[in-house]
């Protein structure tokens, strides 16, 4: 089937992001044991595991070694693949290259459906068109919102990172930042600089860029100590990720500095310091939802032809403030590993 041609021949209205995730959890359950074929050829509607046949889906992503953003993905992976009878197999690499390189096995195992992120687009457009050619649909996920229609994936799930970058900025003048540094731990992620480049649209201060080497946590703790001993005036940290945020701290304490820090993206260590004042507050993509949709997409277009925003808009998982105000009603999922 040319998904080119069906997507854009079959517009529908654009779906609201919290709709179509409900209806993808709903649409993608069904009943019976894994491995046999309902004689209606398609899902049932009721509760349960898949009785689909079963599918093969590759889950690439530009995961950096030890990032637990990218464990709370693939938990929300495994779990529509269990549910949708389902193989996952999941590979990263944060050099784009090689994230290519992963694209292309998947495609040489002639996989039923590739899910990938778009950290470096221009890196993977050969390789997704390679897919296209093998029949083999692609959905993307949580980087790449901005090339997903250009690259002709079937959907995209994630979150704006312009408008998270500018929710960000509107927020750190409503706490009275003036000065604050946003720190990129994987140069050239176009999704890390957009969320930069979104803060400052709308922070009325100043605002700093570093990069630092997010794969050497002992040189990011040191490079922004480095540049909070170098320049007092900084009041906020903005971190990209979790485990940078927490480690940020420790750079604060290390400088002597007054400042306070804020991010983008939880995890379980990042609810307990928002709980216990460390970290302002974070933006949350759920990173959980973006893997569940993801895979679940996959097996709701093999199975019953659909796809979410008519190939035209993405399904949006965030982005959602977490502060000192509503940390103890995510604190409970975040322990689970679901936010």
């Amino acid at each position: 089937m040319d998904r080119s041609t069906s997507r854009r021949s079959h517009r529908i209205v654009p779906v609201v992001a919290v709709a179509a995730a409900a209806a993808l959890t709903l649409a993608g359950c069904s009943s019976g044991s894994g491995g046999k074929k309902s004689e209606e050829g398609g899902a049932n509607a009721s509760a349960g595991k898949a009785n689909t046949p079963r599918m093969t889906v590759a889950l690439v992503t530009h995961q950096a070694p030890g990032d637990t953003f990218w464990d709370t993905v693939r938990k929300g992976a495994e779990a529509a693949a269990a549910k949708d009878n389902i193989k996952l197999i999941y590979s990263a690499d944060p050099n784009a290259g090689n994230q290519a390189n992963l694209v292309q096995n998947a495609i040489d195992q002639k996989v039923d459906g590739i899910a990938v992120t778009l950290a470096k687009p221009d890196a993977l457009k050969s390789v997704i068109g390679k897919a296209e050619q093998a029949g083999i649909p692609v959905v993307g996920l949580n980087s790449g919102l901005s090339d997903w229609k250009s690259l002709n994936l079937l959907e995209f799930f994630g979150q704006d990172e312009t408008v998270a970058g500018e929710a960000f900025g509107k927020k750190l003048n409503e706490v009275g930042a003036k000065h604050a540094l946003c720190v990129v731990q994987e140069q050239g992620n176009v999704g890390l600089t957009q969320r930069c480049d979104g803060v400052e649209k709308t922070f009325d201060g100043k605002l700093d860029v570093q990069n630092v080497n997010g794969t050497d946590m002992p040189s990011v703790k040191s490079t922004i100590t480095a540049k909070l001993k170098q320049d007092p005036s900084i009041d906020y940290v903005v971190t990209l990720g979790a485990p940078f945020a927490l480690t940020a701290v420790q750079s604060v304490g290390d400088a002597g500095s007054k400042a306070k820090v804020a991010t983008f993206d939880l995890n379980k260590d990042l609810i307990k310091a928002i709980q216990n004042d460390s970290i302002q507050f974070a933006v949350d993509q759920q990173p959980y939802l973006q893997g569940y949709l993801a895979v679940d997409g996959l097996w709701l277009y093999k199975n019953n032809g659909n796809y979410s925003g008519g190939g035209e808009q993405p399904v949006l998982t965030g982005p959602a403030f977490v502060d000192k105000s509503n940390v103890e009603q995510i604190a409970k999922f975040a322990a689970n590993g679901t936010r």
